[in-house]
């Protein structure tokens, strides 16, 4: 599905990726983790064409990719969702799914979509895109957004971010189901524990390198992780 070869990214002399191999199969839940600055969000920008990688290849779906760009990417079925999702002044939630699914929905098929990722159909198709919307009605509006595209690969980074603990854990029960409501592949970069818990793949980095493939089970298991949780974590676990 998604195939990486030999992927480098240099900026101001420091590598921030050094050659990493990666092969990530169709209709998977992976979690990149990691230490800040070991290379997670560039890689991610890179799959979607964001950045460019100075070297290396990257196949979708068998197609080199390498070398086209975000739009050309879109339309092959790549989806990026960045940590704060973007607000549309005058858009009303209708109004953006139906540019998403790039062709006309009925306010029926819309409030289907709607219901999938927890939000009451009638009370926000018509709402307005803007900042009286919380992050978790942001972030589940936008997974919509993605669902109704019927996109193949989706990448998410770290989607927790800006959400309170409620959101977040009534979130949780969306990626879930990820691979149903999407129905295609789900990468998400991510530090929450209860994230990494439902994926079906770990990938670890370190210092722009591939330290470790492996399952939740095995993750947790042989504690790659280090038992001192992040001070992100300890936050959102003390409710502030």
């Amino acid at each position: 599905m998604l195939e990486l070869k030999n992927i480098c990214f240099e900026r101001e002399n420091k590598k921030i990726l050094d050659n990493i191999n990666l092969e990530i199969d169709t209709n998977k839940f992976i979690a990149i983790t990691g230490p800040n600055g070991s290379g997670k969000s560039t890689l991610v920008k890179i799959i979607m064409g964001i950045e460019k990688q100075d070297s290396g290849q990257i196949i979708f779906d068998g197609q080199d990719i390498s070398n086209l760009n975000i739009e050309e990417r879109a339309n092959l079925g790549i989806s990026f969702a960045f940590q704060q999702p973007v607000k549309f002044k005058g858009l009303t939630v209708y109004d953006l799914l139906k540019i998403a699914a790039k062709k006309s929905i009925t306010k029926k098929e819309a409030c289907e979509i709607l219901s999938k990722v927890g939000l009451c159909a009638n009370d926000y198709i018509d709402r307005e895109i803007n900042s009286q919307l919380s992050g978790g009605e942001l972030k589940r509006i936008e997974i919509a957004q993605v669902a109704i595209r019927k996109t193949k690969l989706t990448i998410f980074d770290e989607p927790e971010a800006g959400i309170d603990l409620w959101s977040f854990n009534n979130l949780i029960e969306i990626f879930e189901d990820m691979t149903n409501i999407i129905k295609g592949t789900t990468i998400i970069i991510s530090h929450q524990e209860k994230i990494l818990k439902i994926a079906d793949k770990i990938i670890l980095m370190k210092n722009g390198q591939v330290q470790q493939i492996t399952t939740s089970e095995e993750f947790f298991k042989n504690n790659i992780i280090e038992n001192k949780k992040c001070c992100k974590l300890e936050r959102r676990e003390n409710g502030k």
